[in-house]
């Protein structure tokens, strides 16, 4: 049904979330191995901990920086971009904060959560790229500290990529979720307002999430790459 509906639609938008880039080889947060079962984030990814517990703060993101480096996009992120290319989507709006969407190719991207592929100055607000970090270089020309370009706990949304998201999820005639627990607001609305505005909602997601029922079609227990790698051969084949 999901290749059919891909068929059909005139504007598809897709909705990341860690599901996509635990196939890149990244650790998933939530899960109950993930990395906020060994460490407190309150603790280390926080505004508080970026003023007073700067040296945990610095070697906790660049432990993230490094492991980011270590890993690609996959075959998914790939076909998504030669997707919006080709004009099969329309944009992605994503939880995760790997940049891998951009990487791949992907132009139009709501990066909800921000990036780790740049730092920038918390002082004077000049960005450098997170290399920064893996050669412990934590100072900015002006002296203040660099961290990096993702939101902390403690800290709000960015706003342009929450009104992009809204924005995109109006308009889309099928949205397509792929993996993410929907469990975290806002990003967990997107998916409702994209329905309430007559789009036909597929959530793609290892294990059922609690908005499967408000989907047209679910799909659980399935690699996101090798599900779009069989979608984009059925275009293919089609066309």
């Amino acid at each position: 049904m999901l290749l059919e509906k891909l068929k059909e639609s005139t504007y598809t938008v897709v909705l990341t979330g860690a599901g996509m880039s635990t196939e890149s080889g990244l650790p998933d947060f939530r899960s109950s191995d993930g990395l906020w079962e060994k460490e407190d984030p309150s603790r280390i990814a926080s505004t508080d901990a970026l003023n007073r517990n700067i040296e945990k703060f610095f070697e906790f993101y660049r432990h993230r920086v490094m492991g980011l480096q270590e890993c690609k996009p996959h075959a998914g992120h790939d076909i998504l971009a030669k997707w919006e290319k080709t004009g099969i989507i329309k944009s992605v709006i994503t939880q995760n904060v790997d940049g891998f969407h951009t990487e791949a190719g992907s132009k139009n991207v709501a990066e909800l959560h921000g990036t780790l592929q740049k730092v920038y100055c918390h002082s004077c607000g000049k960005e450098y790229d997170s290399d920064k970090y893996v050669n412990k270089q934590y100072q900015c020309d002006c002296g203040g500290k660099l961290r990096p370009s993702v939101v902390l706990f403690g800290e709000m949304l960015p706003e342009d990529a929450l009104l992009r998201a809204a924005e995109e999820s109006k308009k889309a005639d099928l949205f397509i979720v792929l993996g993410s627990s929907l469990t975290v607001t806002p990003a967990n609305q997107f998916p409702l307002i994209a329905k309430q505005n007559g789009a036909y909602l597929a959530i793609v997601n290892m294990e059922p999430t609690e908005l499967d029922i408000y989907a047209d079609e679910s799909i659980h227990g399935r690699k996101i790459g090798e599900l779009l790698k069989e979608l984009d051969e059925g275009l293919v084949t089609q066309k």
